[in-house]
């Protein structure tokens, strides 16, 4: 790994772009163990948050082609001469927490482009459809220096919903399908997309999917309007990312709304609102780590979790119990 003697020359790699750096960085912040939990820490602080990029989140349903899409958005924004970073959140295995998946190699044209780093992660079983680290990769990412940062999730469900906690915009992708996938969809999900992308819109499915667009557009306009959104927004709209139809007028809808969250208040409380929430995040997760190390603190957690399957005990009181000897 790497060690604290060298976290300045990371850094600096980090800044200029270096691709190696880049991944040591992210392979470090993923890290588990403490030593390397502490350089991250540092790295992090010295990297700074001054550089920007464009966060956006992105989910939808098993097998709605979120790789190709990302492919073809990908080559086209790098087209434009933009920097473009994909954190490609990977199913885990639940007993040894590596990928089931692997999005990276579905991407081989996108992985080759120089303007383009694609980087796959394991969930490691965390809800929420991302790793818990993803944000601090993201960070990482605009350090170096690229423009815009796709975020995937594993799939989409209620759980989904945490990756707006660290996106600017987050896309919905769907397939072409009947009225009846709505009761598919949940609300809440619903609820934070800010565009809905039907996609292949094309060929057979053409007239389908614009038929699937008009019902999740209408389905859109049956939730409350959001303080955030300018008018039109959230909206539905289809692409095809097989024959690149539709996406450069998706591209010019999410720079719409950018643009319009930028010039109003709207950008800078959504960063301090998410900055807060990751906050009480990690003293959450913190304050668990540190009682799970306390050996007479991971006793008594272990007798009372035996308790509590027992019946002896509820959930509730056991946790109390534990907290308050912390």
């Amino acid at each position: 790994m790497v060690k604290t003697l060298d976290i300045a020359e990371l850094a600096a790699g980090v800044v200029r772009g270096d691709r190696r750096a880049l991944a040591r960085a992210i392979t470090l912040v993923e890290s588990g163990r403490t030593d390397h939990r502490v350089d991250a820490l540092a790295l992090l602080d010295i990297l700074g948050t001054s550089k920007q990029a464009l966060r956006v989140g992105l989910s939808g349903t098993p097998g709605v082609g979120k790789s190709t899409f990302i492919e073809s958005f990908g080559m086209m924004l790098t087209g434009q001469g933009l920097r473009v970073a994909v954190l490609a959140v990977d199913p885990s295995s639940a007993r040894s927490g590596g990928s089931i998946l692997g999005d990276k190699t579905r991407m081989d044209r996108l992985a080759r482009d120089p303007l383009a780093y694609i980087r796959p992660s394991p969930s490691q079983t965390q809800l929420g459809g991302v790793a818990r680290r993803t944000r601090e990769a993201v960070a990482l990412c605009e350090a170096a220096g690229f423009d815009i940062v796709l975020i995937e999730t594993v799939g989409v469900g209620q759980s989904e919903t945490v990756v707006a906690q660290m996106a600017d915009l987050f896309l919905l992708l769907l397939a072409p399908a009947g009225g009846d996938e709505l009761q598919g969809v949940k609300r809440g999900i619903m609820e934070i997309a800010d565009i809905i992308l039907v996609n292949k819109a094309d060929g057979e499915l053409k007239s389908q999917a614009m038929r699937t667009c008009a019902d999740y557009a209408g389905a859109l306009r049956l939730l409350r309007k959001r303080a955030q959104d300018p008018d039109g927004f959230p909206k539905a709209m289809t692409v095809s990312a097989l024959e690149t139809i539709g996406l450069e007028t998706a591209w010019a809808e999410m720079q719409t709304l950018v643009n319009w969250r930028r010039d109003s208040s709207v950008w800078t409380s959504t960063r301090a609102n998410q900055a807060r929430y990751w906050f009480a995040e990690e003293v959450r997760l913190q304050l668990l780590a540190r009682i799970t190390a306390d050996p007479d603190l991971h006793a008594r957690m272990m007798a009372l979790e035996k308790d509590v399957a027992a019946g002896l005990i509820t959930p509730a009181a056991a946790a109390a119990d534990v907290v308050s000897k912390t």
